[in-house]
């Protein structure tokens, strides 16, 4: 039986799409000639470069040898990328990245040229020393064109730690912030990221060449996921804190370490004056955090203690470093994923605050974007980050965040909901879901009288005869049972567990399992360019290098779909 004949459910994603006739019609190459090449979208309004002059010069270099079909399996996709892509609309955005003001001072060189050098790197997981004798190297010298250097004039190891340390510093600086709710006390300010305007560009060519389909972005499933990355510094102390890096000639420093009952430093040696000795100096915002994945125990496993209270403390692994968050587009449709927006935090930030922030940033960079669902982890089940999604109108499909009082199922019947956020009616039978109300943005829930069916309680109370003879909704006048509609949150005013989608359900594992599978797809990435640990020291370089990263992950997303649209343009249909 012929490809075209399976079910859709047996096909990998490659597959799927070589069978979408407006995928393949519409974004080979053959449809999209004319159109190349794709021009790197600049924000409106944004002034021209001040630099005059450079010492090296990006010019597109055209596509016309991707007219022969057979360099389509041999060239890389960073290969196609700088055929299919012309990046001459990034010089005005990293002028403003780098904060040009002036045409004065050195010659710098192109900053464009810069940014395809660092990618570069990026995608071939070299060193900086590497990549930088690789572009003298004559063998690389078409590389070493298209991205514009010439005649021998070659950046060095200094520059390029002056590009990256620049873009990292200023994604955040002097710029706007955004307020965060984060409960119904408190609030706080997270800066507007600069670097999220190649991510936005980026994205916008994949919708140039429309791989994006336009039913996905208005009811858009979004997910939202943090990745641990290993400092380029190797750790002394677990319990460094930014007390560590004061100075002794300001005053007296504590040590957390000790704080904890451990050894740790006196910092009474001359090595000490400047920070303590345990303290990394090249990564002085990385943390260390014990990374477990999940806060939730599992509760089928043959392991599990039947007394709770002999059940051991999870144990996690101990990691050094900072973690990269983003908020990524999945489209159902075509099943691939794009980075929509990115941060960068120490190890141990948390993470639902930050990614709140992002949340609020969408409409900023993606004003058109429909958002249907917003998926994630446990660790944004807080306050701060539902809320936002509830106010966006967006369906919460958020892992469940444990607390001790889901253990006690006595007061699930006082609340109103057992542990999985499911109604549950006082008598302690457990309501069924009715669908969700898109205009209330609510879930209903109706008991169905399932006393009188002769339904189990989820919870038994004492002293309770069952049936329960008292229940007022199980008259006729009430044919459903009670009914109980969940919006933002619970009667008790708790969002903790309050989802549109009920926990568990074939629809929220669908939704769960593509946002899972877009951040692993991301991950996979990231660890084959070797950025499980980072190649570089400190938070603002890490920042530009992960926000790069994520840039050219969208990037070779684009050529990828391409070059199967392509091939799948030539490959006849049928058995």
């Amino acid at each position: 039986m012929g490809t075209a004949n399976r079910s859709s459910s047996t096909l990998s994603a490659p597959q799927t799409r070589a069978q979408d006739e407006a995928f393949v019609q519409r974004c080979s190459f053959a449809s999209l000639r004319s159109q190349l090449p794709l021009r790197w979208p600049t924000p409106s309004g944004l002034p021209d470069s001040p630099k005059k002059r450079y010492r090296s010069q990006y010019l597109y270099l055209g596509c016309d040898d991707l007219d022969d079909g057979r360099n389509w399996e041999t060239l890389s996709l960073f290969d196609l990328v700088l055929r299919l892509v012309d990046f001459s609309g990034l010089h005005p955005v990293l002028a403003q990245l780098l904060g040009w003001t002036s045409a004065r001072g050195k010659v710098p060189f192109d900053p464009v040229s810069l940014f395809l050098f660092v990618s570069w790197r990026l995608v071939n997981g070299w060193s900086r020393a590497q990549a930088l004798r690789n572009l003298r190297d004559p063998r690389y010298a078409d590389y070493a064109a298209t991205f514009g250097f010439r005649e021998g004039d070659f950046p060095s190891e200094g520059g390029v730690r002056y590009f990256l340390t620049t873009l990292g510093q200023r994604s955040d600086e002097d710029t706007e912030r955004l307020s965060v709710v984060i409960d119904a006390t408190r609030q706080d300010t997270f800066a507007v990221q600069r670097l999220n305007l190649l991510l936005a560009a980026s994205v916008a060519l994949l919708r140039q060449a429309g791989l994006i389909t336009p039913s996905a972005w208005q009811a858009a499933l979004l997910g939202v996921d943090g990745q641990i990355h290993d400092a380029a510094s190797c750790r002394h102390c677990s319990f460094v804190q930014a007390v560590c890096y004061r100075s002794l000639e300001e005053e007296p420093r504590s040590c957390p370490a000790k704080e904890k009952k451990k050894r740790g430093c006196d910092c009474d040696t001359l090595a000490c004056v400047q920070a303590c000795r345990h303290a990394p100096v090249r990564d002085p915002e990385a943390r260390c955090v014990v990374y477990e994945g999940s806060n939730q125990r599992p509760t089928h496993s043959p392991n599990v203690p039947v007394d709770p209270s002999n059940a051991k403390p999870p144990r996690g692994k101990l990691r050094y470093g900072y973690r990269s968050l983003t908020t990524q587009f999945a489209d159902s449709t075509r099943r691939f994923s794009v980075v929509l927006l990115d941060d960068f935090l120490s190890a141990n930030a948390r993470e639902e605050n930050p990614a709140t922030a992002l949340l609020l940033q969408l409409q900023r960079y993606y004003p058109d974007l429909g958002i249907d669902a917003v998926a994630g982890d446990a660790a944004f089940g807080y306050y701060a980050f539902l809320h936002a999604t509830y106010q966006l109108d967006a369906k919460r499909v958020i892992d469940l965040r444990a607390d001790q009082s889901d253990k006690d199922q006595t007061k699930w019947t006082v609340r109103g909901y057992d542990d999985k956020g499911r109604p549950v009616c006082p008598f302690g039978y457990p309501f069924t879901a009715n669908g969700f109300d898109s205009d209330r943005q609510r879930h209903k829930w109706f008991c169905r009288q399932a006393c009188l069916k002769g339904t189990s309680p989820l919870v038994q109370l004492d002293k309770v005869h069952y049936p329960p003879q008292e229940c007022p909704f199980q008259d006729p006048h009430h044919p459903h049972g009670k009914v109980v509609n969940v919006g933002e949150a619970f009667g008790d005013g708790s969002n903790r567990l309050a989802r549109d989608i009920p926990f568990g359900s074939p629809s929220w594992k669908r939704l769960y399992s593509r946002a899972r599978n877009a951040a692993e797809d991301r991950n996979a990435d990231l660890e084959a360019w070797n950025l499980k640990r980072l190649p570089v020291y400190g938070k603002p370089r890490g920042r530009a290098f992960i926000a790069l990263a994520d840039v050219w992950i969208n990037l070779t997303v684009l050529a990828r779909l391409v070059r199967e649209a392509t091939s799948a343009a030539h490959i006849p249909h049928g058995d």
